[in-house]
């Protein structure tokens, strides 16, 4: 797969993310972050492994149970101080800090793995993006909770470490969606305690069922579905680059669903975003010598 599909199959599924934090605030209010983080991973990741079975994909599970058990459990602490993120720091500044800090932590956990520096380029965009993401919620981060942010960071960890994981599985000629679908059972089973915290009968309500499902099928099973394909042709830490899509659509959304204020900024910051993304979709053109 070349550079540039595999780049847009990661930007889409950076799309389908964007919707994550505008679905939770949609939903009953009366949902712990626990307990909506555990039902997105157990009903995304049963719907992973239906995915991965009708496709045929199957990797040998004993020869990779560390592995896996590392990525669930990184995908259970990336759920669950997510969630716990956006309620004490709201949507934007939860998304931002844990995505915004995603590319940082998966550049330095991928050299320490072993699995190379990503290159100048890439530090160029990066840094480009992080900043666009900065600008982009500079006008809202007046009211944020320390201790949100803090989650957020600690979500950022884990969303970068599974990544860095799941690419080293991969990278071994572990099928993506097998990987994805093992480790989001995991960090589901290691979360179904938290479905009894809190008040669970918030999750059988319509506005819980329906919020559960779609955050476990969209913008989770589908999403990783699309992040696996394009982590296969990519390093984890472009691909946490490329996510950085994620809080322009949550941002975006906010504005239009929510009804947040568009700030001048946010148009700057998005176009930040978007021109560091095209930069690494776009390869440079190698002149042959003779």
């Amino acid at each position: 797969m070349t550079a540039g599909r595999a780049t847009a199959l990661v930007a889409l599924a950076a799309c389908l993310f964007g919707t994550t934090g505008t679905a939770r605030s949609l939903g009953d209010p009366g949902m712990s972050a626990l307990a909506i983080g555990a039902a997105r991973l157990l009903i995304g990741g049963a719907a992973l492994l239906l995915l991965a079975r009708a496709s045929g994909s199957r990797m040998p599970l004993r020869a990779a149970i560390g592995p896996l058990v590392l990525a669930g459990a990184l995908v259970a602490l990336y759920q669950l101080c997510f969630f716990a993120a956006l309620d004490r720091a709201g949507v934007a500044i939860g998304t931002v800090v844990t995505i915004g800090s995603g590319p940082v932590f998966a550049g330095v956990l991928g050299v320490v793995a072993g699995q190379g520096f990503p290159g100048v380029r890439w530090l160029g965009s990066t840094a480009l993006a992080v900043a666009g993401v900065i600008v982009l919620v500079g006008p809202t981060t007046g009211g944020s909770s320390l201790a949100g942010v803090g989650l957020a960071l600690l979500s950022g960890i884990g969303y970068a470490g599974y990544t860095v994981v799941a690419k080293g599985l991969i990278g071994g000629g572990a099928p993506g969606d097998a990987v994805m679908a093992r480790a989001f059972a995991i960090g589901g089973l290691l979360l179904a305690p938290a479905l009894l915290v809190g008040d669970p009968t918030a999750l059988v309500s319509v506005p819980g069922l329906v919020t559960a499902l779609y955050l476990g099928i969209v913008p989770t099973a589908l999403a990783y579905l699309l992040f696996a394909r394009g982590l296969a042709s990519l390093s984890a830490a472009t691909v946490t680059t490329v996510v950085l899509l994620e809080p322009v659509v949550a941002s975006l959304l906010g504005i239009l669903v929510l009804g947040e204020e568009l700030q001048p900024a946010a148009v700057v910051g998005c176009a930040m975003v978007l021109a560091a993304v095209a930069a690494l979709a776009v390869r440079p053109r190698v002149r042959a010598h003779a």
